[in-house]
């Protein structure tokens, strides 16, 4: 076993795993060499302000750059031929649809002799926000929060924001002339592109009916003229998204560059160096991070009280996406809710310890990236006359955990590959 303390191993593993999607050092790899055009450089996300700062450090000084790209509110960079607008997430403003709107018009006056460089990556779906005509920002607003609200993933909410965006689900390639290349950080589950930022660049094999199902599914109170937008859709009074095999894609190439997975083999790496045996349980995991925790909490038990399927010390390693129901008023993301319900489960087991953190450096909407926590983190919390499924029970992590003082905090990473998540158990 490493010399190491549990807290500073967690915490060690996570800043790998961040590091391996760091854009600086990623996007420079996959830059193309400049058209005998212009270059717009566009884009959208979390690491939006990072990726174009890296485009402008390799790009050859001589050759034509431009572009806007939108990030979260604190996250921008300076940069010098890239503009970098900041912008309203996970719900979206109208700073983010005046930069839209910008991006739109700029991407239409392209050639074909010109290159479209799209940098995406999570968070741009709410960024990159040009609603269709019909609605309005405040309607788009209305139903991003209704569907964050009802616990739907992230493919479901991107499913709805497509087919009510004129530059989301493919929209964007189909303006363009020139050849389009997009670089994508992921931060969904599968890295399928087409869920990546809505999308702009890429084909989109969902429908308005998809749409209005999941609405209904999750019984969503939305807007008129967002239903009715819909349903013109359905009736075919509104083009569909393009789709697969569209000839508008012929020129675009869509290509991952940052995945969970390879993040998860940098903090595996991590903890292999440092003595401990570390075990990947997958980088797609979903579901409810109440339910996710209490299924990890028994894993755990298992190694600890019967050395199976691995022997201490080992870590256990997940990536993906879990969703909460908001049931209560508290603070927290998935992350804290993942952690206090795994808390509650443990209630103290001996030589359990863990970690959940976004790697955006934002879980939910709070300050934080997320939490640690130890065998000793229900005592301590006893004596401060906290118990974890109370803040559990109120989706309230965030208070419990900066109670402790175990709150992680790291500030905007400018890169996203999702959650990720470690059971540490000695």
């Amino acid at each position: 076993m490493s010399s190491i303390a549990p807290r500073e191993l967690l915490l060690g593993s996570f800043k790998a795993a961040v590091a391996a999607a760091d854009p600086l050092h990623i996007v420079p790899q996959h830059l193309p060499r400049p058209p005998k055009g212009r270059t717009l450089v566009v884009g959208a996300g979390k690491a939006a302000a990072s990726m174009a700062l890296a485009v402008e450090q390799h790009w050859p000084a001589e050759a034509a750059l431009e572009g806007t790209v939108i990030t979260r509110y604190g996250h921008g960079l300076l940069t010098n031929r890239i503009n970098v607008i900041e912008a309203g997430h996970p719900v979206p403003d109208e700073a983010g649809e005046t930069a839209a709107k910008r991006i739109f018009e700029s991407v239409k006056r392209l050639g074909r002799d010109d290159l479209l460089l799209v940098l995406v990556s999570g968070g741009g779906s709410a960024l990159l926000s040009l609603p269709v005509e019909s609605i309005s920002m405040a309607d788009l607003k209305t139903v991003t929060q209704e569907l964050l609200r009802c616990g739907a993933i992230i493919q479901e909410i991107n499913t709805v924001r497509k087919h009510l965006s004129l530059i989301q689900g493919g929209r964007l390639a189909a303006a363009c002339k020139a050849r389009i290349l997009a670089l994508v950080i992921s931060d969904v589950t599968g890295d399928d592109p087409t869920h990546i930022a809505s999308g702009p660049s890429v084909p989109d094999p969902t429908t308005y009916q998809d749409a209005l199902d999941i609405l209904a599914r999750y019984d969503c109170k939305i807007p008129a003229a967002v239903r009715t937008t819909l349903e013109r859709g359905v009736r075919g009074e509104i083009p569909e998204t393009p789709k697969p095999n569209d000839k508008v894609f012929a020129n675009t190439e869509n290509r991952v560059i940052a995945t969970a997975q390879q993040s998860l083999q940098a903090a595996s790496k991590f903890f292999e160096t440092n003595g401990v045996r570390a075990a990947i349980l997958g980088d797609s995991v979903t579901g409810e991070a109440r339910e996710v925790a209490k299924v990890y909490g028994a894993l755990a038990r298992e190694v600890k009280m019967h050395a199976q399927p691995w022997q201490p010390p080992v870590a256990l390693i997940s990536g993906g996406e879990c969703t909460v129901t908001v049931r209560g008023q508290g603070r927290g993301g998935r992350c804290a809710e993942f952690l206090v319900s795994l808390v509650d489960d443990l209630q103290g087991a001996d030589g359990i310890h863990a970690l959940a953190c976004d790697t955006d450096g934002i879980d939910g909407t709070e300050d934080n990236a997320g939490a640690v926590c130890a065998p000793d983190s229900p005592t301590r919390a006893a004596k401060l006359g906290l118990n974890a499924g109370k803040f559990l029970a109120n989706n309230d992590g965030y208070s419990y955990f900066s109670a402790l003082g175990d709150l992680v905090v790291t500030g905007p990473t400018r890169t996203n590959v999702n959650d990720y998540r470690v059971i540490l158990i000695v």
